[in-house]
């Protein structure tokens, strides 16, 4: 694999990351650099190990997660993109204290939903038989870059926003959208129509 193609798989890759991790930056408003270590490194992590598990299952299990893979994306982003515009528009939302998304059960459900792509990667490159080390490292770097590029962004967009009090809704749209736009690349909605 040639660097130009490897440097446009991994900004293909790092995209749902970035977009999830600027929904993130408009929920929290103020981000500390633990946080912010915190989604980058998983969601980094996490799009580095996903091809490499692609590229080591291979052929045996491709069959059965092209299947559902979309799936799994789409459900994960809705569950916690759902979450999120629930929580927004919650009457009580002053009092309650906000999930934090770099945390806990949402970060590894976020961390899995952006990092599905990757090991569709990973099973491709098995099959021509390219090795996955390198590429995995690129897509892990561009990945963790553009998360933490993300959060920041998302920070700015939600204390800058008139309207702040939606930011986080806007967030979990953000999300819900992704989940569609995976199903949709992965032919969904021409089946039903």
């Amino acid at each position: 694999m040639d660097l130009i193609t490897l440097a446009g798989t991994a900004f293909a890759l790092a995209m749902d990351a970035f977009a999830v991790s600027v929904a993130s930056g408009i929920a929290l408003k103020n981000i500390t650099f633990r946080q912010t270590f915190r989604l980058s490194w998983h969601f980094g992590v996490f799009q580095a190990l996903m091809p490499i598990i692609g590229w080591s299952a291979g052929i045996y299990i491709r069959s059965y997660i092209e299947q559902f893979d979309h799936w799994i994306a789409f459900v994960l982003l809705l569950f916690v993109g759902g979450n999120m515009i629930r929580e927004a528009l919650h009457k009580e939302e002053e009092k309650k204290q906000k999930k934090d998304p770099t945390k806990g059960t949402t970060l590894v459900l976020l961390s899995v939903a952006t990092s599905i792509d990757a090991l569709a990667v990973g099973l491709s490159l098995s099959m021509v038989n390219i090795s996955i080390w390198f590429p995995a490292l690129i897509i892990g770097i561009v990945a963790t870059t553009f998360t933490g590029i993300g959060l920041h962004l998302g920070k700015k967009i939600g204390q800058t926003s008139h309207l702040c009090s939606y930011a986080e809704a806007l967030g979990g749209i953000v999300l819900v959208g992704i989940g569609l736009k995976i199903l949709s690349e992965h032919n969904v909605f021409s089946n039903v129509m």
